[in-house]
């Protein structure tokens, strides 16, 4: 078992066996589904700790992404992979533009409003929606929020989403408090 890293990003789930030949089933929360496949090494985060394998074969099937682990050829053993998150170092994720951000660099940042000559707090970015016209931000009240009230923010930059400042940890969004 390798240590555990504070440095690893969740970027996958194995679901379930495929086969009676050690395969396993992924659900993949990358964009396209396969890139996952391309960072390598792979981290299993199990209720044991944190264990690295190394994917040797992957197949895109109707039923989804599936993929074999190195050494594991047997059902039953691919069976004790299963149900456990898939997690990558940050550091194999390609360099974006100035401008692009990770979906993981996103969560966790206070998000504030600069709406009608007022300043709000509303919150720390929670997580991520795909909606297919655009990402929404989904924002969770803290201790320093206006009120308790979960915001769903569209990710539009320039329209409500002003400037996003990795140092500081805060997001500065265009948005009503009212909604």
């Amino acid at each position: 078992m390798a240590s555990k890293r504070s440095n690893l990003e969740t970027v996958g789930r194995i679901t379930g066996v495929f086969g009676i030949k050690g395969w396993v089933k992924v659900k993949s929360f990358t964009d396209p589904e396969d890139n996952i496949v391309s960072y390598v090494p792979w981290f299993l985060k199990t209720r044991h700790g944190v264990r690295e394998i190394e994917i040797d074969d992957y197949q895109i099937r109707p039923q989804g992404l599936i993929v074999h682990i190195k050494g594991v050829d047997d059902r039953d053993i691919a069976a004790e992979y299963t149900k456990v998150d898939v997690a990558v170092e940050r550091s194999a994720f390609e360099p974006l533009e100035n401008d692009e951000f990770y979906w993981h660099q996103l969560i966790g940042l206070t998000v504030v409003s600069e709406f009608d000559g007022q300043t709000y707090s509303f919150g720390k970015v929670s997580s991520l929606m795909e909606t297919g016209a655009n990402d929404v931000l989904v924002i969770s009240p803290d201790e320093d929020s206006l009120d308790d009230r979960e915001r769903l923010i569209p990710y539009v930059p320039e329209q409500f989403v002003k400037s996003v400042d990795l140092t500081e940890h805060v997001i500065f969004v265009d948005w009503d408090p009212e909604f």
